[in-house]
């Protein structure tokens, strides 16, 4: 593309902006001095209050209308399809339109080193943590964060080093580019966390998605790197072909770096790595596994190891991550993105760990386009089960899929009681917080598993609660 087209746009607006990267990168743009809007048909917090904080300009709903100031550029979410009444406008407009990773490696990636963080969990936290350790350590990385990270200003942030680190989705990229969008972010570095089957909406097996991370995996160049988990058996399948240096990293002793000597204290956990030792202010063997992986990657652009243990000690975490929303009658409520088997386990293991003597009570929304079908409905309960009390919400957007194809929640909750555990089925959020008014007690942990806002419930009950019986 001619250096002249990008040097002429002045105005951008981002079709479905209240996604994470969107609506960081919208703000990021902004500061370079672009004006943006932007559109979405759910606009909720927390990113519609960050990008209203940020006066970002926001339209709700997607309509012909959004687009009558003509913008220079139109970014087009990976969630917007064709039949949008926005999209069809800008097609039928012939306004220039690119998707958010083709904007990112056209307006940044071409001349910096990159440092792509993937995998099916725990990308979020990485990425954080990685450019939170760079940020502390004086780097000035420039960083793409799919979501609020507590340490930083924003999810997404251009800076003069030399550095981009980048939370690589392996999701599609766009209506018309049905790759992976970590394949266009010029990788240097590859972290390649772990690797499970996600994304039934648009991948039809575990092999499909193997398939994509080798070919994420081919194009780092022989110069690179990959830090690969070495506890993982996918992971393992996929570097067959590497070309590049492979570092692996894990609680084996065949890692090339192994975790030991890992403990849990009052206010995170304590581990021994590269011959240093470490505390990190959270919980859970999956964030130890993350924050090894960030180590290793800063380690290999010559941060010293004491330099990182300093940064962990004050890593604060990230919005909607094992987040304490707020307390209540001594019952403590928690936000958290998990939306897959593993990642509820996981969750719900770290805070076994950290909150030991108290229930722990969980409600889960099956909205991501994986939970709300059959293919985890066995797996769902066994995860759930580490909670002593769990109450299961409406499967979203039932409508959209086949009966044959759905999770069936009840038969979640069946299972659950069936191994001994309080569970229940309820579809509508307002009788769920009624509920849960009369049955939470005292020196409860409450957990809200969720990838969207559950209705508003969290704040909702807080409210209830903080009014009393």
């Amino acid at each position: 593309m001619p250096k002249n087209v990008l040097s002429e746009i002045k105005t951008i607006h981002l079709i479905g902006i209240c996604g994470t990267a969107m609506g960081s990168v919208a703000v990021m743009l902004q500061e370079q001095g672009y004006k943006i809007t932007g559109s979405d048909a759910n606009i909720y917090p927390p990113m519609s209050t960050f990008l209203e904080s940020n006066k970002v300009q926001l339209m709700e709903g997607y309509r012909e209308e959004n687009l009558s100031h003509r913008p220079d550029l139109v970014i087009v979410g990976n969630a917007i399809s064709r039949g949008n009444p926005e999209l069809e406008a800008v097609l039928n407009q012939h306004l220039f339109y690119l998707s958010l990773p083709e904007t990112l490696r056209l307006f940044l990636l071409s001349k910096t080193k990159n440092l792509v963080v993937t995998g099916t969990h725990g990308k979020t936290t990485t990425t954080s943590l990685l450019a939170w350790i760079f940020e502390h350590c004086g780097k000035n990385p420039s960083y793409l964060i799919g979501g609020v990270p507590k340490n930083l200003p924003q999810g997404c942030k251009n800076q003069n080093g030399p550095f981009w680190i980048l939370e690589g989705d392996e999701y599609d990229t766009c209506f018309f580019d049905k790759r992976s969008k970590f394949l266009h972010y010029l990788p240097e570095l590859v972290i390649l966390n772990n690797l499970e089957f996600d994304h039934a909406d648009i991948f039809n097996s575990l092999e499909d998605i193997k398939a994509t991370f080798s070919r994420l995996i081919h194009i780092v160049p022989q110069n690179g790197i990959v830090v690969a988990n070495a506890d993982d058996k996918n992971v393992k399948d996929v570097l067959r072909n590497a070309k590049s240096e492979v570092i692996s990293v894990g609680f084996s002793s065949e890692s090339n770096h192994q975790i030991t000597g890992s403990q849990v204290t009052s206010n995170g956990t304590i581990f021994q790595f590269m011959g240093e030792s470490f505390f990190l202010p959270m919980y859970g063997s999956h964030n130890v596994h993350n924050a090894c992986m960030a180590i290793t990657a800063a380690n290999v652009y010559d941060i010293k190891l004491t330099m990182i243990a300093q940064a962990l000690t004050q890593f604060k975490g990230i919005k909607r991550r094992m987040e304490v929303r707020g307390e209540a009658r001594d019952i403590i409520i928690i936000d958290d993105f998990a939306h897959h088997p593993t990642a509820i386990q996981e969750t719900l293991s770290a805070l076994k760990a950290k909150y030991p003597n108290r229930r722990l009570c969980a409600l889960f929304e099956p909205r991501s386009n994986t939970t709300r079908r059959a293919n985890f409905q066995d797996q769902l309960p066994e995860a759930l089960a580490l909670a002593d009390y769990i109450g299961i919400g409406e499967v979203s957007r039932l409508d959209q899929l086949p009966r044959e194809n759905r999770l069936d929640p009840k038969k979640v909750v069946s299972d659950l009681l069936e191994a001994g555990k309080t569970s229940y089925y309820e579809p509508d959020v307002s009788i769920m917080i009624d509920r849960l008014t009369r049955e939470l007690r005292a020196a409860d942990v409450l957990v809200v598993l969720s990838n969207g806002s559950f209705g508003g419930l969290i704040q909702t009950l807080l409210n209830r609660l903080e009014a009393g019986p």
